[in-house]
Parts: C-alpha cells; sequence; structure tokens
C-alpha cells in the first residue's frame, strides 16, 4: 500500500468511501427507472471499467475456488483474482446501490407512472449528455491504453472515428432503436421465464444505454419485479437473482475480454447503443411505445431535460476535479519522498 513520507495513508480515506457509496445509489437509482441504464451512470461518475474488470476477477475467483477446490489444486489462483478486484471501490459502490434499490423502488415507481413525460424528458437530457463520455474516451483512449494506442492512432493515443467505427455505431444506434420499439409484453413471472428475463435484464447494469427495468416492461415483468422488491418476496427475488448471475457472469466476461482486446471499438460500439436507447426515453408515446409528436408538459419537459444535461456536466466536471486532487496528492508524495531520500 503507498503511504505519504510520514507513514499514513494517502487520502483515499472516508470521504473518498462516501463518494462511492453515492455512485452506487445513483446507479443503482438508474436501474429503477426504466429506459435508463445503471451503466450509462456508471459510465458518467467514473467506475465503468473498475467495475467490469472488478466483476470480471470476482467471477473468475469464484470460478477458480469451485474448479480448483474440487481438483485439489489449492487456493493460490483464486487468491490472484480476488485480490484484483478493487475492494475499496466496489464494497461501498454495492452498498449504496443496494440501499438506493431498497428505497427508491417505492418512490421512482410512483413517480414514473404518475408524471410519465417528465421522467422520460429528464433521463433523455442525461442520457444526451452522457454519450459524450464514451465518445470522447474512444477519441483520446482511455489513460491506461493512451500509450498502447498511441501507434495506432497518432500522437498521445488521440484518434478521430473513421469510416469502420462510424459504420459499428450506425449499425449499433440502429439494433438498440429497434430493441427500445418492441412493444410491451405480457408474460406469466414462471420460475423458467423469470431466470431469463433477469438474465437479460441484468445486461443493463452493464452495458450503457440498455436499461434493465425497460427490458423488464418489455417482457410485462417490471410491476411485478418492484412489487417483490417492495414485499421481500424472497422466492421471487431468488430465482430473479439466479438469472441475473447467470446473466452477469455471462456478459462481464466478454466486456472484460472486449475492453482489453477492443478497447476504442468497444467505447465506440457503446455510444452507438446509447443513441439508439434514446428511443426509449422520448417523453411522447403511446402504450405501444409508438412516438408522438410533442403535446403535453412541452415546457416542463425541455426544462427538464436541461436539467439532465447539467446534472451530467457538473458530475463529469467533479469527477475530473477530483481525479485531478487525487493526482496531484500522488505527486506531492513522491516528490517529498525523494526530496527526503536525497
Amino acid at each position: 500500500m503507498t503511504t505519504t513520507p510520514h507513514g499514513t495513508k494517502p487520502p483515499r480515506s472516508r470521504s473518498r468511501a462516501l463518494v462511492d457509496v453515492l455512485r452506487g445509489a445513483l446507479i443503482g437509482t438508474a436501474e429503477t427507472v426504466p429506459g435508463v441504464s445503471g451503466g450509462t451512470v456508471a459510465l458518467v461518475v467514473g467506475v465503468y471499467d473498475t467495475a467490469i474488470t472488478s466483476a470480471g476477477h470476482l467471477i473468475s475467483g469464484v470460478r477458480r475456488t469451485v474448479t480448483d477446490g474440487l481438483r485439489g489444486r489449492g487456493m493460490e489462483r483464486a487468491a490472484l483474482e480476488f485480490r484484483a478486484v478493487h475492494w475499496r471501490v466496489i464494497v461501498p459502490m454495492l452498498i449504496g446501490m443496494v440501499a438506493a434499490l431498497l428505497l427508491m423502488a417505492r418512490l421512482m415507481g410512483g413517480w414514473v407512472e404518475d408524471h410519465p413525460v417528465q421522467t422520460s424528458a429528464l433521463f433523455f437530457g442525461l442520457v444526451l449528455a452522457s454519450l459524450w463520455v464514451p465518445f470522447s474516451l474512444s477519441v483520446r483512449g482511455s489513460a491506461e491504453q493512451g500509450a498502447e494506442q498511441g501507434a495506432e492512432q497518432g500522437e498521445d493515443g488521440k484518434g478521430r472515428w473513421g469510416l469502420p467505427e462510424i459504420a459499428a455505431a450506425v449499425v449499433t444506434a440502429a439494433l438498440a432503436f429497434i430493441v427500445v420499439s418492441l412493444p410491451p409484453g405480457d408474460v406469466d413471472a414462471t420460475p423458467p421465464v423469470l431466470i431469463v428475463a433477469a438474465a437479460l435484464a441484468v445486461s443493463g447494469l452493464v452495458l450503457p444505454g440498455l436499461s434493465g427495468s425497460f427490458l423488464l416492461l418489455t417482457f410485462g415483468l417490471y410491476q411485478s419485479t418492484l412489487t417483490a422488491v417492495n414485499d421481500r418476496d424472497l422466492g421471487y427475488l431468488g430465482l430473479f437473482a439466479l438469472g441475473a448471475l447467470i446473466g452477469l457472469a455471462s456478459i462481464v466476461k466478454l466486456l472484460q475480454w472486449l475492453l482489453t482486446r477492443w478497447h476504442r471499438m468497444t467505447l465506440v460500439v457503446l455510444t452507438g447503443l446509447m443513441a439508439g436507447s434514446l428511443r426509449a426515453l422520448w417523453p411522447w408515446q403511446d402504450d405501444d411505445r409508438n412516438l408522438l409528436a410533442p403535446g403535453e408538459h412541452v415546457g416542463t419537459a425541455a426544462a427538464l431535460a436541461g436539467l439532465g444535461v447539467v446534472v451530467v456536466v457538473v458530475a463529469l466536471v467533479s469527477e475530473h476535479r477530483m481525479r485531478t486532487r487525487a493526482s496531484s496528492a500522488v505527486e506531492s508524495g513522491t516528490e517529498l519522498r525523494d526530496a527526503g531520500r536525497r
């Protein structure tokens, strides 16, 4: 663990943990709103790569615990995977997510039902502004991969989208547009259906732009799932959790591999996915999800969409400042330590 010249820990501290709890709460709240992806919020608050990488190592650790344990190979490989998880970020974030899901499920369900135009408008602005995050990352490359991408894209890992990136984004956006255009269904919550629906819906927690709540609405299971959360229906929630674990294990490992091997193109595809999913958040739609011209509450909807944009801008600026301060603190500690050695 890194320490300062005086032997104290760097300023990760309690305040940083509270920030991660808040991040988790925002992600959990987003998951209760149809059309809004927790993955989108994770991108905006700057924990997307960390969450995907940590989830991938955790899944690998569990798998190695079972397979190596049965074969008598010990726990060394599993321990390596578990140590690679960013527990200091993930644990507070999960606490915030679970708390938000339990507290906000009832509130958000009522607000979405009573004020659908206003709710959609607010999150339309939020997701629209959030497009900047994967787009900008795909253009400039992440800080960790800047040097590697520089050889392929030019100086400092920067590179404009070419025809392959544009085509990938457009195709992905079109596919997402079609998926979120599907009218709501009405299926019985039998155990097999619930497991499959949960496995697909959990992708909304991982893929920016694809809403788990919206997919549950498409299956006709959104209200029953909210009711199960509010009523603490452990049988329903147990089956849902089983399906979610199956889906999460599959998609997380795929995304982890894609972000490692094809980081730039993955971000391009995520940008297209988010752009196409904006169709789900258009405030004026009928019960079969046919788009309508702007109607009632136009002024309020425009104001709330603007508020959504402002919220994202503030979040991005705050995240940038926190990263800058953390980087400055590390550099200052390094300089002091070097000066002490001299």
